[in-house]
């Protein structure tokens, strides 16, 4: 899974905003704030990577358990999906 190429993150003054550029722009006039974990998750899904590996991310990073990565990278996943920012 992979965020669509047409939306970076975006680091002002240490609040991380997601942005949509290219011609997802012209129907997406949401504005989508993110603390640092979801920034995390985000980057991690610049590319494509699977939900295992992101949840290994998540572990090693934050040195959090494994039930409560998965808890949170699904809750994540869900929000950016449902906001149409995943590619298929």
């Amino acid at each position: 899974m992979k965020v669509k190429n047409d939306y970076l993150l975006r680091n002002f003054g240490g609040d991380y905003i997601v942005v949509a550029v290219g011609e997802d722009s012209e129907d997406f006039n949401k504005l989508i704030t993110l603390n640092s974990v979801g920034a995390f998750i985000f980057k991690a899904l610049s590319e494509d990577i699977t939900r295992g590996e992101l949840v290994d991310k998540m572990v090693d990073h934050y040195e959090i358990d494994r039930a409560t990565a998965e808890k949170d990278c699904d809750a994540f996943i869900k929000k950016l999906g449902d906001a149409g920012l995943l590619d298929a």
